[in-house]
């Protein structure tokens, strides 16, 4: 114990930094994706039963605010045998979306992300797939984890996504709404990193949702909160739980 103080220093710098004010570290949400008793189609209405009765994830948290008007993003989870299906509806007063090319600048336009983690006992395995409103897909992956190189290639083989819009794109004359995206991503693009897969009711796996880019209010906001001080969505230590129920939601009255 005498030398514990010469270390302690060391021992402080290698902790993740809180963000100003906060007193421990913000609990890790966790989502509980209802089975879909159906396929939802993949057109970005997000009108399907499947979608209409599944929990909404929770408030996104803007970690890096600055400036500019917060504007929300309510996302929704839905699994079956061969498929992850995502939804999310993002409030936005000018959208940006101009880049379709696979593994564009789509980071550039508006757009969301899922970051996930097959296997919670291999946390420095995960993958990430990003989505604008015109059909624009950035995918790759993180063997070694968020300091070490990605992959040099990996694109994830039948994605299927769709978006839709209330406003006009990338035209900041006018006022803007909402826009909305849908994807179907199959479990086969990460079984050679999950404990199985098809994945069982009940699997536990680690993910984050985020959301960033825009010309104007550039957004910045996510459903875990990461400990960075600057905008950093690689954080697998402060992904949240999805877990994958055995039943579907149970319809809205």
């Amino acid at each position: 114990m005498r030398f514990l103080p010469r270390f302690l220093p060391l021992l402080l710098a290698a902790l993740p930094s809180l963000p100003a004010g906060a007193a421990e570290p913000p609990p890790l949400p966790e989502y509980r994706a209802p089975r879909a008793p159906t396929p939802p189609q993949i057109d970005g209405r997000l009108d399907d039963p499947a979608w209409t009765a599944a929990p909404l994830a929770g408030d996104f948290v803007f970690t890096w605010f600055k400036e500019g008007a917060r504007e929300q993003t309510r996302a929704r989870l839905i699994w079956d045998d061969t498929h992850l299906y995502l939804a999310f509806e993002c409030d936005d007063r000018h959208i940006t979306a101009r880049h379709t090319e696979r593994d564009g600048r789509i980071p550039e336009d508006d757009c969301v992300e899922l970051m996930l983690m097959p296997d919670p006992a291999k946390p420095d395995v995960y993958f990430n797939l990003e989505f604008n409103v015109i059909g624009g897909l950035l995918d790759n992956f993180r063997p070694h984890g968020p300091n070490r190189p990605r992959a040099p290639r990996w694109d994830a083989e039948g994605v299927r996504l769709a978006g839709t819009y209330e406003g006009t794109l990338n035209d900041d004359a006018d006022v803007d709404r909402v826009w909305r995206v849908e994807v179907a991503i199959p479990w086969r693009n990460f079984a050679d990193h999950a404990p199985a897969t098809p994945p069982r009711p009940g699997t536990v796996l680690r993910m984050n949702l985020n959301r960033h880019g825009g010309r104007t209010n550039p957004q910045y906001s996510q459903w875990a909160q990461a400990l960075t001080p600057k905008p950093s969505f690689h954080t697998p230590d402060r992904f949240g739980r999805l877990i994958l129920e055995a039943s579907p939601a149970a319809p809205r009255p």
